[in-house]
């Protein structure tokens, strides 16, 4: 069964499996090489779940973010992908990250997994009392671009980031969003 979980150790497994998956990639994603650093910068899987989770409550933070619930979408035991909803936008999200990150694991994708957690990540969203919520994917990313489209996103803009990248950035409307 699919569902949204707060990082767990009971996922250790299939976890380090995906981080394997991104790893192997040859074009890797942001939020994916973020997730892999952050990963590889802790000395056990048990201290990279406790960041994690500490950094819905502002803690361990690196500069320049802000507080962000992690979730992952698993089925049964075998995780699937992780999102990030970040509980306000800095001047940074607001110029090319938004409110929500997230990440299919490469063996899961195309299964419509990545519709579903965008589509999840908006509740987690207007829980946290954001009105519009801004979703960003790189230029090139058609399966995202579909993914924040079929979720009501709205284009705004391209943009540039520092290291080159172009993001395509959408709002979408929360109170008029599916719930």
């Amino acid at each position: 069964m699919l569902k949204l979980v707060l990082p767990s150790k009971k996922y250790q497994t299939t976890f380090s499996r995906a981080i394997t998956e991104f790893k192997a990639q040859k074009k890797k994603r942001e939020i994916e090489e973020s997730l892999i650093a952050e990963y590889e910068r802790s000395p056990n899987f048990s201290d990279f779940v406790k960041k994690l989770r500490g950094q819905a409550r502002g803690k361990y933070l690196s500069p320049g973010y802000v507080p962000c619930t992690t979730y992952w979408l698993v089925d049964g035991k075998k995780f699937v992908g992780w999102l990030n909803s970040r509980h306000y936008l800095n001047e940074r999200l607001l110029a090319i990250g938004g409110h929500i990150g997230y990440a299919i694991r490469p063996s899961q994708r195309r299964q419509g997994y990545g519709k579903l957690i965008l589509k999840l990540a908006l509740i987690k969203a207007r829980d946290l009392g954001i009105k519009k919520a801004l979703v960003s994917c790189d230029d090139d990313n058609i399966g995202s671009r579909k993914i924040i489209e079929t979720n009501g996103g709205v284009f705004e803009n391209k943009v540039r980031t520092e290291t080159g990248r172009i993001k395509r950035r959408y709002w979408i409307d929360l109170e008029k969003a599916e719930k």
